[in-house]
């Protein structure tokens, strides 16, 4: 089973599309757990256990971890195995580098920590991204469209009609012999995230940018469908309490999300029947 069917299957099982972005802030913890040794460990693995049965994925931001030193790198061995096998696991590492330190990275995530999944920067070409391509079962999402402000910096770079992140969905697709690729779209973005849906119908999106930074739902789903989809929310799920209660309003967060999500695609459906009846 190639990564997008494992995607798809997921998607259908569960009836979902959310990935929950694993973040971990020490100062946003509960000010209750910061008393014990390993506050970091039992936030994460508490959200990851009471959010699983609404995710299909959860998104590992390895920035928040590496900031530990090494004590990060070992929580982040114990959560991965903490994920249920009903859920598959990113790895928010943003690589990019030349194919002897790619091959490296990719060894260390794909190997040692055993992730499904990786996000990659594409910038240096295909010669840096082949040793990640490699693993045929991995799913590796690039980096196209990003949801912060200073994406236009870059992105958007030379020309309206013909941006960078149109070509890169495009090499992407091209890299697609594995069907492992992926592409990373911000949700703050629908007209964007259209496009990249056209250039690149077969890729699974990778969608962060709901909650916290202002992403539309609704917008999301109009613009890209929900297969070959994940939605990425972290700060909005995880952050959702500060109290005793952290855990418990973190899969409430999540449930609602992912009951939105639902109403979206039931809404959209409902609508193309109407169309296909108006045309008959």
């Amino acid at each position: 089973m190639t990564f997008l069917q494992k995607l798809e299957a997921l998607r259908r099982e569960k009836r979902s599309v959310l990935c929950v972005g694993i973040d971990p802030d020490a100062e946003k913890i509960p000010p209750m757990l910061r008393e014990q040794d390993d506050f970091i460990f039992t936030f994460c693995r508490d959200v990851i256990e009471a959010t699983a049965p609404h995710a299909i994925a959860f998104k590992f931001n390895f920035a928040f971890f590496e900031a530990l030193g090494a004590p990060g790198w070992q929580i982040l061995e114990r959560l991965r195995q903490v994920v249920p096998p009903g859920c598959l696991t990113i790895a928010d590492a943003k690589r990019g580098d030349i194919g002897n330190s790619a091959r490296h990275y990719a060894r260390a995530i794909f190997d040692r920590l055993e992730f499904e999944a990786v996000t990659v920067n594409p910038y240096m070409g295909y010669d840096a991204s082949e040793p990640f391509l490699s693993y045929s079962q991995k799913g590796i999402f690039f980096l196209c469209l990003t949801s912060n402000p200073g994406a236009a910096d870059v992105q958007f770079y030379p020309d309206p009609e013909r941006p960078l992140y149109h070509r890169v969905a495009e090499l992407v697709a091209g890299w697609n012999r594995h069907d492992n690729c992926g592409l990373v779209a911000g949700a703050t973005r629908p007209a964007q995230l259209a496009e990249i849906r056209r250039l690149a119908p077969r890729l699974p999106l990778l969608i962060p940018g709901i909650g916290a930074q202002g992403g539309s739902v609704a917008a999301t789903l109009q613009a890209v469908g929900d297969a070959n989809v994940l939605i990425s929310a972290s700060r909005s799920i995880l952050y959702a309490s500060d109290g005793a209660d952290y855990a418990r309003a973190a899969a409430g967060a999540a449930a609602a999300l992912q009951r939105e999500m639902r109403q979206v695609s039931i809404k959209r459906m409902n609508f193309r029947e109407l169309e296909k009846l108006r045309r008959t």
